[in-house]
């Protein structure tokens, strides 16, 4: 059984079993270590299903499989029942950082405002003995500043000969992957080199807050929740700075839904969505100056986007300067780590009034934000200094692939 965006013959996925029910993954919660009675059920080990996988052009050594299964429950579980034993030697700081991606998720579920939903999960994640809950719109931040400062560079020194347009964003870790594995050069090339809002957060906690509370970076354990299951491939891909002394910046990535999980067993309660309606997959912006336009932008969501831009791109077709390329039709919040239904399709009703939530949060400029300007000098040395550069920033690698690799049929 193959992905539908694979190009090779071989997948390394696993397919989808019948058993789509709560599994165990013989995970003791920390009531469950206690004894206590009233404990949380066991939770599903994580697995990337064919029908999750964005990237999976036989992609996944066995190497990652096994470390990916290591991404769940169970290690988060681990760690809080590690504090709770006697040797303090090994307690660590408990840090958990929540994609704003995920929020409008938990908003619905619960039928709470993006505010009061922050707060229960905050509230909940610290019942369960989380030390810290962090919001990653200040990472988000970082990444949108550096790369507006690359797009204005790539665009002046754009030329026929130095073809440096369209840049394409690269927060996404499944779009990334499938460049890197499948494109190859010289999609790599227009790729974006600011990391990605996870990569940045990663660093924050264990660098610039790991010295705030004088600790080492071994001794914090950060998890992640995100909307989509690719972000924790990125958390195992990422490469080591070596300000964080080999530890990586996100030691588990865990779903909304696998968070929303242990909520409901613990009896929060949920109700079903209304309707409404969702984003376009390929949307154009111009910016237009004296009647002439100067810049095209665009936002590609989906794969059968994503070809499209590719094959336009390489037949020299393609009049963007600027793109926004993200795996998952419908964006983030469609991400498969959330607004599932238990049969393993996206909750279409819940999805709109995700929608509904999101488009209301206020939307605020990343230059606006004295806490980024402020960590920028404090942390980074200055905008634009070398340190900005090596923690900010990333490189791509690139397999080269023969041209069958985009004759892909829909």
């Amino acid at each position: 059984m193959k992905c539908e965006h694979c190009t090779r013959k071989e997948c390394s996925k696993k397919t989808k079993t019948d058993d789509q029910e709560n599994v165990s993954a013989d995970a003791p919660s920390p009531a469950q270590e206690n004894g206590e009675k009233g404990e949380f059920h066991k939770l599903a080990d994580a697995k990337i299903f064919l029908s999750d996988c964005l990237a999976c052009d036989s992609c996944m050594t066995a190497e990652e499989g096994v470390q990916l299964s290591q991404q769940n429950a169970k290690d988060f579980f681990r760690v809080l029942n590690l504090n709770k034993k006697c040797d303090t030697s090994k307690h660590k700081v408990l840090v958990v950082s929540v994609c704003p991606q995920s929020l409008p998720y938990f908003a619905a579920k619960f039928n709470l405002s993006v505010t009061d939903a922050s707060r229960r999960l905050c509230g909940f994640l610290k019942s369960l003995g989380v030390h810290y809950v962090f919001d990653t719109t200040i990472a988000a931040d970082f990444s949108i500043l550096e790369s507006q400062k690359e797009f204005v560079r790539r665009y002046r020194q754009h030329s026929e000969e130095e073809r440096t347009l369209p840049m394409l964003t690269s927060a996404c870790p499944g779009w990334v992957r499938y460049a890197e594995r499948v494109l190859g050069r010289p999609i790599t090339a227009h790729l974006c080199t600011a990391k990605s809002p996870q990569q940045v957060m990663g660093s924050l906690v264990k660098d610039y807050f790991a010295r705030q509370q004088n600790l080492s970076p071994e001794k914090i354990f950060h998890v992640i929740v995100a909307p989509c299951y690719d972000k924790k491939l990125e958390a195992l891909q990422e490469s080591l700075p070596p300000a964080l002394h080999g530890s990586r910046g996100a030691d588990c990535v865990l779903t909304s839904g696998e968070i929303a999980q242990i909520m409901e067993q613990g009896d929060l309660s949920v109700r079903d969505a209304a309707v409404d309606t969702l984003n376009k997959d390929f949307q154009e912006v111009t910016l237009e100056k004296n009647g002439e336009v100067v810049l095209r932008f665009a936002a590609a969501y989906g794969f059968r986007n994503i070809q499209n831009m590719i094959l336009k791109l390489k037949k020299g077709k393609f009049p963007f300067h600027f793109v926004e390329v993200l795996a998952c039709a419908g964006g983030c919040l469609n991400g498969r780590g959330q607004a599932q239904t238990p049969d393993g399709h996206a909750d279409k009703a819940l999805l709109r009034q995700m929608e509904g939530i999101y488009a209301d949060i206020p939307v605020r400029r990343p230059e606006s934000s004295a806490h980024v300007q402020e960590l920028y000098q404090e942390w980074l040395e200055g905008i634009n200094s070398p340190k900005a550069r090596e923690v900010l920033h990333t490189t791509y690698q690139s397999q080269e692939r023969g041209t069958h690799s985009l004759d892909i049929k829909w």
